[in-house]
């Protein structure tokens, strides 16, 4: 029985992860789009699901824990659904387990992936924002060009639109 619970989990593991995987892709489109408020939506739906990860991570040690007491052996909360497999004698049983292994962790990888591309769009965004705030806070475009740095000019203390020290 308890074997079949760690399997229920390890799906509903993989499930919660397809629909971040989904989310991500909604984030993407989002960020492209520059729609602030859908991206709020998406980032709170994210951490209900993470709160969900948790819960079903607990879940699979816990079937894990009374899969090792059925078989006779000491419970323990370290052990993951590799060191499983090299107990589970069944072959059905070990190869059902690695499959859905690999599929969570194939998951997981996409996710991964999809992660750092907006983590990257959201820096190219601050670097650009960034880049703006810092063409608006400045002087007139004379600072631009190169000018001896012992020299003062008229003006050069003046600020932009945006005191840059506040």
């Amino acid at each position: 029985m308890s074997f079949e619970t760690v399997l229920q989990t390890m799906s509903e593991l993989n499930d919660v992860h397809l629909t971040l995987l989904e989310l991500a892709e909604q984030k993407k489109h989002a960020l492209i789009h520059n729609q602030v408020e859908q991206l709020t939506q998406i980032v709170t739906k994210e951490n209900k699901l993470l709160k969900r990860i948790g819960e079903l991570d607990q879940q699979r040690v816990d079937a894990i824990g009374n899969f090792l007491v059925e078989k006779g052996y000491k419970p323990n909360p370290r052990v993951t659904v590799s060191d499983l497999t090299k107990i589970i004698f069944n072959a059905e049983e070990k190869r059902v387990l690695i499959d859905s292994q690999k599929q969570l962790l194939a998951t997981i990888r996409k996710l991964r992936e999809h992660n750092e591309l907006n983590q990257q769009m959201i820096e190219q965004s601050l670097a650009f924002i960034n880049y703006s705030i810092d063409i608006m806070s400045g002087s007139d475009g004379d600072e631009l060009i190169y000018s001896n740095p012992n020299q003062t000019t008229p003006g050069s203390n003046r600020r932009g639109l945006f005191d840059a020290k506040a």
